[in-house]
């Protein structure tokens, strides 16, 4: 199963020093019955890009918690034995964790099958949107529309050999 755990470059590199993603259990989005409902498609690559993008903002707010980050979301796709991610099925369609799913931990860094990380021209929009996460939530609309800014950037994709790249 594929599941995608949101970072940040900090946290890509010790997960890169230490050769593992987290020290325990994990929250990563993944492909499940809740993300289903909620996007209403069969398509399994349009499935799989909805929970890439719920790890994405999940990793803005992981950004707009540690203000020393560079300003780039990081979402590792990782390979899990099928069972090794678990739902909750009693939040399957609360929309703040829609795709959420817990991972028995840590998950060796050699099983992630990529990285997905904001370009440079990204950090601007990011940043922005990672400062008015807050009053997003509270309803702000012109927030909402800062944090959809970052949302508008799509994330590259880098090959787990360009790690020691992305961190240095």
């Amino acid at each position: 199963m594929r599941v995608y755990v949101p970072l940040t470059l900090p946290g890509l590199a010790q997960a890169h020093r230490t050769g593992t993603l987290g020290t325990g259990a994990l929250t990563a989005y993944a492909v499940t019955p809740g993300l289903r409902e909620w996007y209403v498609s069969d398509d399994i690559e349009e499935l799989e890009y909805a929970a890439l993008s719920r790890a994405a903002a999940a990793s803005l707010r992981l950004l707009a918690a540690d203000p020393e980050a560079a300003r780039r979301r990081i979402v590792v796709a990782v390979d899990v034995p099928d069972g090794a991610a678990t739902a909750d099925p009693d939040r399957g369609l609360d929309p703040a964790s829609i795709g959420e799913v817990r991972v028995a931990g840590p998950v060796p860094l050699a099983k992630a099958a990529a990285v997905h990380a904001d370009s440079a021209d990204a950090e601007a929009d990011v940043t922005a949107a990672a400062d008015a996460l807050g009053a997003a939530d509270m309803g702000d609309d012109d927030a909402r529309f800062t944090v959809d800014g970052a949302e508008d950037h799509e994330l590259l994709w880098y090959g787990v050999q360009e790690i020691p790249h992305l961190v240095g």
